[in-house]
């Protein structure tokens, strides 16, 4: 399974979306609706869960590309 190019979210929509700087990454792209759902239901855990999975989903495959960098540096 190939990886996609990460996605960049102009400094402006996510200064908008008060996206935290420790979120700001390849994943802001799918966080800022996931947000904008969660305020929207209340924060409820049973709803927006296509777009929570999305996100952690993008969190995990950015970690496994991080793992495999640290592993090839350390050949």
């Amino acid at each position: 399974m190939s990886v996609p190019p990460p996605r960049t979210v102009p400094l402006k929509e996510l200064e908008d979306n008060l996206i935290e700087f420790k979120f700001r990454d390849e994943c802001a792209h799918i966080l800022i609706p996931l947000n904008k759902c969660r305020r929207r239901t209340g924060y409820a855990m049973w709803k927006c869960t296509d777009l929570r999975h999305a996100y952690e989903a993008c969190q995990y495959e950015r970690y496994k590309t991080r793992v495999k960098a640290h592993m090839a540096t350390k050949k």
